[in-house]
């Protein structure tokens, strides 16, 4: 099927899923490049390709053929790709005794990062405040380079969860530098399960969400350093609690 012009319905449909409302809606996203879309597709998740004219990729779905022009208008990149894709978003569940939390993540980038050393330390579900920034985010899921694809993620109100997580007996753990312990010195039977939560770039982690935590640590550094960017931050405390 090769579509030609942009008043195509299925074109108009592609389009707005730019909007976060409308992915919500209909639980579908858009992908861009060959790498996301291979990686999306090991996990079954893609419906069908989109593909600018004459493009050929040997793997066996719907495919939807549309013009350069159409390529731009349903792209968010300033030099797009020829090769994209429709995916679903599927539904997931809270799994696991290895829990990172975020309350209120706002930067593209830094979720990305969190999410790659999530999956590099073993995480097994990240749980996202619905403040934090959009997970189909296309800044979002070109910073995760697919590893959202590979990891259980969900979005849900924290107090909750914790609640959930109290009941398994599953710690919560949350980060401060006053009445923390350095996470250097975290007891190996305190790393099997636990549930860190990470918080917005500039506030932290809001009072009445740490206010539930059941102990703290911090990140020993150079004094001269105030703080550290919370993707980075967090990837220090994962591989701390992977080991």
């Amino acid at each position: 099927m090769l579509i030609t012009s942009l008043d195509n319905d299925r074109i108009k449909k592609y389009i707005k899923l730019k909007d976060r409302k409308y992915r919500k809606k209909e639980k579908k996203f858009i992908i861009e490049g060959m790498h996301l879309v291979l990686e999306a597709y090991k996990k079954g998740i893609v419906e069908e390709l989109i593909l600018e004219k004459d493009t050929v990729l040997p793997i066996n779905l719907p495919t939807v053929y549309v013009t350069n022009e159409i390529i731009h208008k349903i792209s968010e990149m300033d030099s797009p790709s020829n090769v994209m894709a429709l995916c679903n978003i599927k539904d997931s569940k809270l799994i696991g005794d290895r829990i990172l939390m975020l309350d209120g993540i706002q930067d593209p980038g830094n979720l990305g990062t969190i999410i790659r050393s999530a999956l590099a330390f073993n995480v097994d579900t990240i749980v996202l405040s619905p403040d934090t920034v959009d997970l189909y985010n296309s800044k979002v899921i070109r910073a995760t380079q697919g590893m959202m694809f590979h990891i259980n993620i969900i979005t849900r109100e924290l107090e909750s969860v914790i609640d959930e997580l109290k009941a398994k007996e599953i710690p919560i753990y949350g980060t401060k530098v006053d009445y923390g312990e350095d996470v250097r010195n975290l007891k190996d039977k305190d790393r099997k399960k636990y549930c860190l939560i990470m918080g917005n770039e500039g506030n932290g982690v809001r009072e009445e969400i740490l206010d539930k935590c059941d102990s703290y640590f911090y990140i020993d550094m150079n004094e001269k350093v105030e703080s550290l960017n919370v993707g980075v931050a967090t990837s220090i405390i994962l591989y701390e609690l992977n080991k």
